[in-house]
């Protein structure tokens, strides 16, 4: 094989991270405007083009984020979505008791990391109508008649699904946590 085809083979299960990085990280507003999956994929080839290099899966997930964070701003300043907002902004006033509120530690960020990788693995385990709720509900914080009218369905059967779909995340991630 190939270091190419070794470089792709290792960055396969990094997918499903990824999009799960883009669905939390990105806005409803932004993900209409934007090409996720296209910043996905051209993060994929642009970390298929580095020069491998070994690194744990830690340093891997964040080596990939931050070159989806960098496509990702590089989308938003050609269509033009990534204007400063001066009213958001607030200063910095730096304090001896560790990181400012909202930002974390390098170890704080491995595990979110390796917490995310966990979930997107066992969110693309889930069959698609689970999944989408769980995402929709959970992460996107739609309520459930908003689901039902973007999957077309009921309440009553995005609850079902959502039911089904947590259940199912606990027990594969109880499972991968014994295992």
């Amino acid at each position: 094989m190939s270091t190419a085809e070794e470089q792709g083979d290792r960055l396969a299960p990094f997918r499903g991270y990824l999009c799960l990085l883009a669905r939390l990280e990105v806005s409803p507003r932004l993900r209409s405007a934007v090409d996720l999956s296209g910043v996905v994929q051209q993060t994929l080839f642009d970390a298929h083009r580095a020069p491998p290099r070994a690194r744990t899966e830690a340093e891997t997930a964040a080596w990939l984020r931050a070159i989806f964070r960098h496509n990702l701003a590089d989308e938003l300043r050609r269509r033009g979505a990534g204007k400063r907002a001066l009213d958001r902004e607030r200063p910095f006033a730096p304090d001896d008791e560790g990181p400012p509120a909202g930002h974390s530690s390098p170890s704080q960020r491995a595990i979110r990391a390796e917490e995310l990788m966990r979930l997107a693995g066992a969110l693309t385990g889930l069959p698609e109508s689970q999944r989408r709720a769980v995402e929709m509900h959970h992460l996107q914080g739609l309520p459930l008649a908003e689901i039902a009218a973007a999957l077309g369905t009921t309440k009553p059967a995005v609850a079902g699904l959502l039911h089904r779909g947590l259940k199912a995340l606990r027990a594969r991630l109880a499972d991968e946590e014994k295992g």
